[in-house]
């Protein structure tokens, strides 16, 4: 036996056998929410996602996130905060700590989580011919904008294929505007060698009608381009209740 002060947690409770009436009580003093989790567990194993609510579907990753404490509250508590798993997942750091059960590592890693689902739905167009991909560039930019609480002005370069070269913010601005200046969005793409642009940007407020200011923008880019061969393809709002498409209301 160590030295006193030397022994951590690993040799105290390796020193000396467990015996039964020390077993059985370690065993009512098991906290609950232990055989809740493996039960959970083998539900998702068994049957996959579609097998559980969002709640449990959420308890699963904070069993990693909070490994000694009852998750189901918190899970609870976060849905009924934000009202689904997207937006969750989708929340600004501070207001993620603002529920009961969440602090600082636990809300930084909820976005790490997030970062990596946006990682992947991009890695599904990236590359690949957009158009014919629409569903996966709604669902990605949905994913990356409609729960930000500051506007923001992404651009989608394409090349002469419609394959996707990059994805950038070009702009931040406040909570009901963001400043789009039509030659820096022209001249970015002649950096990247792109014939043709989709415009997207978020409505904070949630209902993603186009302004007469979004569709001014526009028109204003849409020429400043076409002289130097570059096409917009489209100018994508996202709320977050769902999106507008210029093209398709045939604004642009």
């Amino acid at each position: 036996m160590g030295k006193a002060g030397e022994d951590d947690e690993r040799s105290f409770f390796s020193e000396a056998p467990i015996r039964p009436a020390a077993k059985a009580r370690a065993s009512q003093d098991k906290p609950h929410y232990l055989g809740h989790r493996d039960r959970l567990r083998q539900r998702f194993a068994a049957s996959g996602s579609d097998a559980l609510p969002d709640y449990e579907l959420l308890e699963l990753l904070l069993f990693r996130l909070i490994p000694r404490a009852d998750t189901k509250p918190v899970a609870k508590a976060l849905l009924a905060r934000f009202s689904t798993l997207a937006e969750v997942l989708g929340a600004p750091v501070a207001r993620l700590e603002e529920v009961r059960g969440i602090g600082p590592a636990v809300a930084l890693d909820l976005k790490i989580v997030a970062a990596t689902a946006q990682r992947a739905a991009r890695s599904e167009i990236k590359g690949r011919e957009v158009l014919s991909s629409w569903t996966q560039v709604l669902g990605y930019c949905r994913s990356v904008m409609a729960f930000e609480e500051r506007e923001q002005f992404r651009i989608l370069f394409l090349d002469k294929k419609n394959a996707l070269i990059a994805d950038e913010v070009q702009q931040v601005g406040t909570v009901d505007h963001t400043p789009v200046y039509p030659r820096e969005v022209v001249k970015r793409a002649l950096e990247l060698s792109a014939t043709a642009i989709i415009l997207a940007h978020n409505h904070p407020s949630g209902d993603p009608t186009p302004s007469r200011a979004d569709i001014e923008m526009t028109k204003l880019v849409i020429e400043t381009a076409k002289p130097l061969g570059i096409a917009v393809h489209d100018h994508i709002i996202i709320g977050k209740k769902g999106h507008a498409s210029m093209k398709g209301l045939l604004l642009i």
